[in-house]
């Protein structure tokens, strides 16, 4: 029997590279010597009757960063994680309440760097059994799910640009109904898209 996520197991198995914010604005000269810190984000995958589903949030209105945008669940890696995998199980228990035993972790993409400084590693992972998802208070205000087939298709992305710190910047989006799904989480979900690509 054919494994429902074999499109991302496919995935996994293709050789990618490193992603970036700044991959579609090439003129932006970026300081040598950055420190970026470190952050696990969870890209995980549940298969449903109808489907491959995976599992996104929209932030909280009232947060300092990124107020209002649609993420994966995840964050920045704390002292006291065993890295940046660690990470994403943790924040993703924390944000929708996905326990960690429920989830099999099937591997990493590489590093995805943020205009704001971090270094993010997309987890991809099995969600074995249905859960009933959770929002944490205050830093969540909506948990919902996207096809996988909405994207493994290559044509629901596409590059928009505005005004940031007096230049105008690219980058991807990927809407999915009411959700805006762009920035770094469209740019990761462009790159898994990319290889999912036979």
């Amino acid at each position: 029997m054919r494994d429902p996520l074999s499109p991302v197991l496919a995935a996994l198995a293709r050789p990618g590279r490193p992603s970036s914010d700044y991959d579609l604005n090439p003129e932006i000269a970026l300081p040598p010597g950055r420190k970026l810190r470190p952050a696990g984000v969870l890209v995980a995958f549940e298969a449903t009757a109808s489907g491959v589903q995976l599992y996104l949030t929209k932030r909280s209105s009232h947060l300092r960063h990124h107020p209002g945008q649609i993420a994966f669940p995840g964050g920045k890696v704390d002292p006291e994680d065993d890295g940046p995998v660690a990470a994403a199980l943790r924040e993703a228990h924390e944000e929708i309440g996905l326990d960690p035993a429920n989830v099999e972790v099937l591997g990493t993409l590489d590093p995805h760097e943020t205009v704001t400084g971090f270094l993010v590693t997309p987890v991809l992972a099995r969600i074995h059994t249905a859960f009933a998802p959770r929002p944490e208070a205050g830093e969540v205000d909506e948990i919902f799910t996207v096809p996988l087939a909405h994207i493994a298709a290559p044509t629901n992305f596409r590059v928009e640009r505005r005004r940031w710190r007096g230049t105008w910047r690219s980058y991807y989006v990927a809407p999915f109904g009411p959700y805006y799904i762009w920035g770094a989480t469209a740019r990761m979900l462009r790159t898994l898209s990319d290889r999912m690509a036979p």
